[in-house]
């Protein structure tokens, strides 16, 4: 499952292929409410098919109009701004005093979409570069600290995984997660050294790990833009690779269990080298509160968990009826 941004690159290099006019639309600013992130992309094709999103949908109507019509943007690339004022905001549907600021770069064969897209596709972080009086593009590596940066001059944008998940164990539960962990730009690792599992595991663009947990932990090097899930049930290969990561910089790591089970296995992991600030860490029952039974309801309320850590919003302690699942489990 690939995340909005990539679909709207995909469907720009098929486009541009098949010989078609496409105009990507990319948020370089913004200032007030805005619905969509800095980065944010859109592809619009001539006819006004569009993929991705730049504002919600606020804007778009406007923009389709202006590439239908050769409105929009010339031969090399140009920056606007919608909902500069009040009456604008309100036209186009924007949050009170939403304003944003896109640039526009009409694609050709030479954007270099499809070496960007070979690179997103091997897992790596790619870095392109756009000049915005030539509309000549360059393609290097990137670095996880590198952002979107704009001087008038050039855009830069960073494009591939930003972010990286190891599952452990993989079960139905751990498909789902990771294919949905898929859409949120996380580069997934799935470890699990049992045959019967491992043989029948099947997620295109996940990696497949058979190794023991705790040296794939090692083996990874996590930081701060990384997060580990162990789901297997077993202490033997769960508490394995909570050892090793508890102790990394990983912004995530949760365990899968109910909260009697999590609590025993925090007082597992005191018996080794653990602190109790690291053991602190831990986040068990994994996910919110959200009376999650299926796998795919685990999957959502583990991810949605993991994405208001990383944007550094405070979760809140969602309330539950009296035995109800929490992450997956009778507590």
């Amino acid at each position: 499952m690939d995340s909005v941004d990539l679909q709207a690159l995909r469907s720009a290099r098929d486009w541009v292929s098949a010989g078609r006019r496409v105009v990507m639309a990319t948020v370089i600013h913004t200032w007030g409410s805005a619905p969509r992130p800095i980065g944010a992309l859109t592809a619009i094709r001539d006819d006004g098919l569009v993929v991705g999103s730049v504002s919600g949908g606020c804007i778009e109507d406007d923009m389709i109009l202006q590439v239908r019509e050769r409105k929009l943007v010339g031969d090399r690339p140009a920056t606007t701004k919608y909902g500069v004022t009040a009456e604008e905001a309100k036209r186009f549907g924007l949050p009170c005093g939403g304003t944003i600021e896109l640039v526009l770069e009409p694609l050709t064969k030479e954007s270099g979409l499809d070496e960007l897209l070979a690179r997103v596709e091997r897992h790596e972080l790619v870095m392109r570069r756009l000049d915005m009086e030539t509309g000549r593009v360059t393609i290097g590596p990137a670095k996880w600290s590198d952002q979107l940066a704009f001087d008038d001059g050039t855009l830069v944008t960073v494009h591939g995984p930003r972010w990286r998940l190891l599952i452990i164990g993989a079960g139905q539960l751990s498909e789902y997660l990771a294919q949905m962990a898929q859409a949120l730009d996380y580069q997934i690792t799935v470890c699990d050294p049992r045959e019967e599992y491992a043989d029948t595991w099947d997620v295109p663009g996940v990696e497949l790990k058979r190794g023991m947990p705790d040296d794939i932990v090692t083996e990874m090097n996590l930081d701060g833009h990384s997060a580990v899930i162990t789901l297997t049930h077993d202490p033997k290969l769960d508490d394995m690779a909570l050892l090793e990561a508890l102790k990394s910089p990983a912004f995530y790591v949760g365990a899968i269990g109910s909260k009697k089970n999590n609590d025993a296995r925090r007082k597992r992991l005191a018996e080794f080298d653990l602190s109790q600030q690291e053991i602190a860490r831990l986040h068990g029952p994994v996910g919110l509160k959200i009376g999650s039974k299926t796998p795919p309801e685990i999957a959502v309320a583990i991810l949605a968990e993991m994405t208001a850590i990383r944007n550094g919003v405070k979760v809140p302690d969602f309330m539950e009826p009296e035995k109800a699942t929490a992450a997956g489990c009778i507590t």
